[in-house]
């Protein structure tokens, strides 16, 4: 191995470092714990390492945005594989997706609510952001409805799982009632 391949794999190992402590801090104390400072202080290496792989927390923010993405797409298309017909595949996609926005709150927020500087429904969409939407369609497209053009139904369908998630943490809808929210969106949206 060359010595630019060396530093190239403990560069990507650093970087991978900050986007894992950054995560981890936002998942324990909220994303406004996330300082430059203090990811240095914890991973010890000073702050201008960090700025070397991240012009700030914007940047980072993203990279773990980017990250949720990928994983968000591979939760959904495990749990979809895994069921058989199209409504147990939508009812399998809703509750995958809910219960990872339950799970992972900081890298939600990362993906859909706080900027990370990355573009959403352009041509300069990232590749996992366009995977982790296909991840959507591939399920979703199947049961939009005859004359229902299926990136229109997978974007209204989405927005309603992101309602649902973003609106029971906040604890502005019973937590209770989330399995039966989840059916009768399934029910009422998907032409099954």
């Amino acid at each position: 191995m060359s010595v630019q391949e060396r530093k190239e794999r403990e560069r990507a190992v650093r970087e991978r470092l900050i986007v894992a402590t950054a995560r981890e801090l936002a998942e324990q104390q909220g994303w406004d714990a996330v300082t430059t400072r203090r990811l240095a202080e914890r991973i010890e290496y000073s702050q201008p390492v960090l700025y070397s792989h991240f012009r700030g927390k914007r940047e980072i923010i993203g990279a773990v945005a980017l990250e949720g993405a990928a994983e968000m797409a591979a939760a959904l298309r495990a749990a979809t594989s895994a069921a058989d017909g199209p409504r147990a595949r939508v009812t399998a996609l809703a509750r995958a997706y809910l219960e990872f926005a339950a799970r992972n709150p900081a890298v939600y927020d990362a993906m859909f609510q706080l900027d990370g500087g990355l573009a959403f429904a352009d041509e300069e969409t990232p590749e996992p952001l366009k995977d982790a939407f296909a991840a959507l369609l591939e399920t979703l497209g199947e049961v939009a409805g005859n004359g229902v053009h299926p990136g229109l139904f997978t974007e209204v369908f989405w927005a309603s799982l992101h309602g649902l998630a973003t609106l029971t943490r906040a604890g502005r809808l019973p937590a209770g009632d989330a399995e039966r929210r989840a059916e009768l969106l399934v029910d009422r949206l998907a032409v099954l």
